[in-house]
């Protein structure tokens, strides 16, 4: 039987002190809180960048906090804005095409620990 690794943020994480990691193509990510079930992360968008269509096997529920995307899930598309979010099901293709520079907050679960360089 595999032992389930215990992994988990501060109980408080300051967005001023918590580093961001510059994924490049414009995008760059900052990791905010996470337990073993949750992760928290904040994405932000250059105006035309692009998030690759992939897939992995986490619930993913996205909040756009400002700027335009074009979401593509599981073969369909829509234009999100500043309020709007989306939930992708564990395995299905998904992308993002950034129409206006923005932030998007990503919700997984469980965690990713390849986010946290744990595979």
């Amino acid at each position: 039987m595999a032992t389930k690794v215990n992994v988990s943020s501060l109980p408080f994480v300051l967005a001023s002190e918590t580093p961001r990691e510059d994924l490049g193509g414009g995008i760059a990510r900052q990791i905010l809180g996470y337990g073993p079930e949750i992760m928290i992360v904040r994405v932000w968008f250059e105006d035309g960048s692009v998030g690759d269509v992939h897939s992995h096997p986490h619930s993913q529920s996205t909040y756009v906090e400002s700027g335009k995307f074009e979401v593509f899930i599981d073969g369909e598309k829509q234009v999100l804005g500043a309020g709007d979010c989306s939930y992708i099901a564990p395995d299905l293709d998904h992308g993002v095409k950034c129409l206006e520079a923005g932030v998007l907050i990503d919700t997984f679960s469980p965690v990713r620990k390849d986010f946290l360089g744990e595979g």
